[in-house]
């Protein structure tokens, strides 16, 4: 029997619009067996997923996705099975908390000067953690008329050279690393297709990330297409990595991303669940 992996997920505890265990809920109606509830730079969702996920028999795997700068960008690192009461961690998340709640007030106070009033008031409103993301601002913006949706928000106002973009003073691959090994778990970088990067960077990349102490890649993602499936399934294989699954699905909003409805891994690739330190269920 194939088991269902999902292995990269978000609630409400960062920038999903589900609560943890509306989230686990629907993963498990959705026929995911193993999910793995990585919000960004928070654990607070876990408990409330796990005590869902017990009733429903579904396995949880604590996880956590970690916001880095490297090299004058940003990279993610999911941290899978990890231990969300590490002395170590919890101090590191709590200073990225910090980071993301100077940068929210920044960018309300940068579209204000744009013209667009009470933007940082709209996103602390549609968010239901302690954490006001740009997903957040591109919500409320998108309510107000701004944009089509939310794509269209970050093409306009929150990337690079927008009015409301501002940088994110983020943790190092090191200090990622260390965070996520402290805590028991297996790090892995999130949808490597996304940063466009060219070969040679991303090999940089991981080539510092699997000295660290790094395992994983995660080749099918729910931003992924076929051909970035096939390329990354290649690479792992080549850096040694093993590969990962999971949809970053942050919400019923985002029709083109499903919980579990993701492709196979290709062939050859060797899944981080299948690793001696996956842990049993």
């Amino acid at each position: 029997m194939t088991i269902e992996y999902d292995l990269h997920s978000h609630s409400t505890a960062s920038d999903g619009t589900l609560a943890p265990a509306e989230l686990v809920q629907r993963a498990h109606a959705a026929g995911v067996q193993v999910l793995a509830l990585t919000d960004h730079d928070t654990t607070d969702g876990i408990a409330g997923a796990r005590t869902k996920a017990e009733e429903l028999g579904l396995q949880l795997i604590p996880g956590v996705e970690v916001s880095v700068n490297w090299h004058s960008q940003t990279v993610h690192v999911l941290g899978l099975n990890i231990d969300p009461h590490c002395r170590v961690l919890q101090p590191g998340l709590q200073r990225l908390q910090a980071a993301r709640d100077w940068r929210a007030e920044e960018i309300g106070r940068r579209l204000h000067k744009a013209g667009i009033a009470g933007a940082f008031e709209g996103a602390s409103a549609l968010a239901r953690g302690r954490i006001v993301s740009r997903t957040h601002f591109a919500r409320f913006l998108v309510e107000q008329g701004h944009a089509r949706n939310v794509r269209k928000v970050f093409q306009h106002y929150l990337v690079h050279g927008k009015p409301g973009h501002v940088a994110g003073e983020w943790a190092s691959l090191e200090e990622a690393l260390d965070w996520i090994t402290q805590a028991g778990g297996m790090a892995v970088i999130a949808h490597p297709a996304r940063y466009r990067m060219t070969a040679r960077k991303l090999s940089r990349l991981i080539g510092e990330f699997r000295e660290l102490g790094g395992i994983g890649l995660e080749v099918v993602s729910g931003s992924h297409t076929r051909e970035n499936i096939n390329t990354m399934g290649a690479l792992a294989r080549t850096e040694g990595l093993l590969a990962s699954r999971g949809s970053d699905y942050h919400g019923p909003e985002n029709p083109w991303v499903q919980l579990g409805s993701m492709a196979e891994l290709p062939a050859g690739c060797s899944p981080v669940w299948e690793s001696d330190a996956w842990p049993v269920h």
